[in-house]
């Protein structure tokens, strides 16, 4: 463990963000917070229509990505420790996705019915639209401050992957008349924001360490 945190020092986080890319980076979070609200009602009705699990909590993924967002935007200007606690709860957020397709998955395992795969298409594919668009204008600001920016990344990227999977699904669904495959992929998206909380936290942590070692604070290498 005290190698680890040996090696994380070695590639310290930026105390200090530039102005200019804050104010990027908090123009950028408005607009993908816009586009992520907009694009939740319209998959959130499609997922509840055709009772369909790996689309249910991709629609979730998109009220997560609005509330990531949003918490970009407002704590941007706080101070290092702060922004650090602000990523940990960030990670916290993106683990609401996974909860939520683990309860409707459950909730499906009595009547595992199949969804219908062209409305898993036409949705997804609408979905992997916005989202790309989304990790594209977030892609520039992912190294610039810290963990705010790396958790907006990582949560449009996953969406993304989660998309295409969804897509998948749709023409896998028109062979096998079966809703275990749609039930199976809200458990993949269950690994991907676990994964990507893991990863923003690890980044939280970082900030936390250079806080303390501003401060002149102790770090506990255990």
């Amino acid at each position: 463990m005290g190698a680890d945190n040996a090696g994380r020092q070695e590639a310290p986080v930026r105390q200090d963000a530039d102005p200019a890319a804050v104010r990027a980076l908090r123009r950028t979070a408005l607009v993908v917070v816009a586009l992520n609200l907009a694009y939740f009602f319209v998959e959130v009705g499609v997922a509840l229509a055709i009772r369909s699990v790996s689309l249910f909590a991709d629609s979730v993924d998109f009220l997560e990505d609005t509330a990531v967002n949003l918490l970009i935007f407002i704590a941007l200007g706080w101070s290092l420790r702060a922004r650090a606690r602000a990523g940990k709860a960030m990670a916290g957020i993106i683990v609401l996705p996974a909860l939520a397709a683990v309860v409707m998955a459950v909730l499906k395992f009595a009547d595992p019915e199949r969804p219908d795969p062209l409305s898993l298409v036409v949705t997804a594919g609408g979905a992997i639209v916005v989202n790309s668009i989304c990790a594209w204008l977030l892609a520039r600001h992912r190294h610039n401050v810290g963990s705010m920016s790396r958790a907006a990344f990582l949560a449009a990227r996953n969406d993304v992957y989660a998309n295409a999977a969804i897509i998948a699904l749709g023409v896998v669904t028109i062979f096998w008349a079966s809703g275990w495959p749609d039930i199976v992929l809200g458990m993949f998206l269950v690994l991907l924001n676990f994964t990507a909380a893991k990863e923003v936290w690890e980044v939280a942590e970082e900030e936390d360490l250079a806080a303390k070692a501003l401060a002149g604070e102790a770090i506990d290498d255990d």
